[in-house]
């Protein structure tokens, strides 16, 4: 039911990563990186197994089309743009980079393999979380810490819900001055006029007191 597929990993043995073109894209060259067989909603439910190979399956599909500004993402939710509902994520080659993402300035959730996870001290909306190496390198598909970097993501969603139930959310890989990382963009509140309109995001939520909820929520 799905176009000729693009990569498919592992290489040998049942597949568990499958990529395949998206069969309504928005823009040139867009397609889908289905997150295993079994039919499960959320990046939460992944193995950390699972999760390096979505890395190796963004990497390989980077290397393979090296041309242009490559946006990996996540949306989960209707809410959160997902037209279906079993876990995958999307490359989307864009002409230029997207605007810059705010400096790391914030409140840090976790801290391990090389890796910091913090609330920025602007946070858009309550629980928006982002993830980077604790020092700075430039290109997140060449990275060895991509892998985990998808297993603290996956880690900061358990928590998430943990804390407020299965939430629409979108995640997203980003580049620019000279460094990479996971944001992460849960969508417990609606986007209205002054957002939409003028920039303006009213976050219900102090970024210190989101940071602690997933410090120290038990899941």
């Amino acid at each position: 039911m799905t176009p000729p597929q693009t990569l498919v990993l592992p290489d040998q043995g049942p597949w568990r990563v499958r990529v395949v073109p998206n069969l309504y894209p928005a823009l040139d060259r867009q397609e889908v990186v289905v997150h295993g067989q079994d039919h499960v909603r959320s990046l939460a439910e992944l193995d950390d197994d699972l999760l390096a190979l979505v890395a190796a399956a963004w990497r390989r599909r980077r290397e393979t089309e090296p041309d242009g500004y490559v946006h990996a993402l996540v949306n989960e939710g209707r809410e959160a743009g997902a037209s279906l509902p079993h876990s995958h994520s999307q490359l989307a080659w864009l002409p230029d980079p997207p605007p810059p993402e705010p400096g790391r300035d914030g409140e840090t959730v976790l801290e391990r393999d090389g890796l910091v996870a913090w609330c920025p001290r602007v946070s858009r909306l309550p629980y928006e979380a982002a993830i980077a190496p604790t020092e700075h390198e430039p290109d997140g598909f060449r990275s060895g810490r991509l892998a985990p970097g998808l297993a603290l993501l996956a880690e900061l969603v358990r928590r998430l819900h943990a804390l407020e139930g299965p939430t629409p959310l979108n995640a997203w890989l980003h580049h620019g001055a000279g460094e990479w990382r996971l944001v992460l963009l849960p969508r417990l509140t609606i986007l209205a006029g002054l957002e939409l309109g003028a920039g303006v995001y009213v976050n219900t939520l102090a970024p210190e007191h989101a940071a602690e909820r997933l410090r120290e929520v038990r899941y």
